[in-house]
């Protein structure tokens, strides 16, 4: 399956998208308007189409090749950013794949929030060219990219990424690899303290969005903001995070009950609030 404008590709201009969803599909839409060739995989043709529709939407004159078989997405990219849910092993096998096939000059980049980078460089043969590459969503709106960096990676490696992400008109802050990394941390902790407020009745939900929307200016309130990240993630996250630092990441009861009622946010009609009225 393919989409395609004319015009010449290569390594130093086409990029791989892996993964067609909310993220990797406003990956490509971000790309695409900066005028790079996007190639983007996902094993859904519908996905495809929703991602295909969104980068029309951002650019008419796109150049965009859509493909289902993950052995050729890498066809021809200096860079392939893999963007599929946060599952370790699933992003392990994806990486074995693009190792055997992307050319060999390619950068292998990841859009985890908070996994190992350093695990999923060592699942390939070129650890030095495998890079963290955080966005945030959606994509087409969030400043940030966090580039993050192994013990392993080469100094061009890394500048390739930054490269392409301040042509994308991203702002740049490189870490160390470690679980979470900068944002990932700062914000389950947010709004995992918010979820623990709510279980101590110190507020009702609409009053601990107010109190921190109004009172420390942010755009959303946390209980919100999770809802809309969905509570499936945040538990996973949550119990990522305290694995690796502790009790101060432990997932709230509150938290954990609603998951296991379904009601895991927005995209379920009720979370923290109710979406389906």
């Amino acid at each position: 399956m393919s989409e395609a404008a004319t015009g010449a590709t290569g390594p130093s201009t086409a990029v791989a998208v892996v993964g067609a969803g909310t993220m990797g599909g406003g990956i490509a839409s971000v790309l695409a308007g900066h005028g790079f060739s996007v190639r983007l995989y996902d094993p859904l043709p519908a996905a495809l189409e929703r991602a295909a529709a969104r980068v029309r939407r951002t650019s008419a004159t796109a150049e965009l090749v859509l493909t289902s078989e993950l052995e050729e997405v890498a066809s021809g990219c200096g860079l392939v950013i893999e963007a599929v849910p946060e599952e370790l092993e699933l992003k392990r096998r994806v990486f074995e794949v693009l190792d055997r096939t992307a050319p060999p000059e390619a950068v292998l980049a990841t859009n985890t929030s908070q996994l190992s980078v350093t695990a999923l460089a060592a699942a390939t043969s070129r650890p030095s060219a495998v890079v963290g590459m955080h966005w945030f969503n959606p994509p087409e709106r969030m400043r940030l990219v966090e580039v993050v960096r192994t013990v392993m990676v080469s100094p061009s490696a890394l500048a390739r990424v930054r490269e392409v992400s301040e042509a994308c008109g991203k702002t740049v802050v490189e870490v160390a690899d470690r679980q979470g990394f900068v944002t990932t941390r700062a914000l389950a902790a947010l709004l995992l303290e918010a979820m623990r407020t709510l279980d101590e009745g110190v507020a009702d939900a609409e009053d601990i969005d107010t109190a921190v929307q109004l009172g420390l200016n942010h755009p959303m309130g946390p209980l919100a903001l999770a809802d809309h990240v969905g509570l499936d993630v945040m538990l996973a996250i949550a119990d990522s995070l305290s694995e690796a630092y502790g009790e101060r990441f432990r997932a709230p009861q509150g938290l954990r009950k609603r998951v296991e009622a379904g009601r895991l946010g927005r995209k379920a009609g009720h979370g923290y609030h109710r979406y389906d009225t």
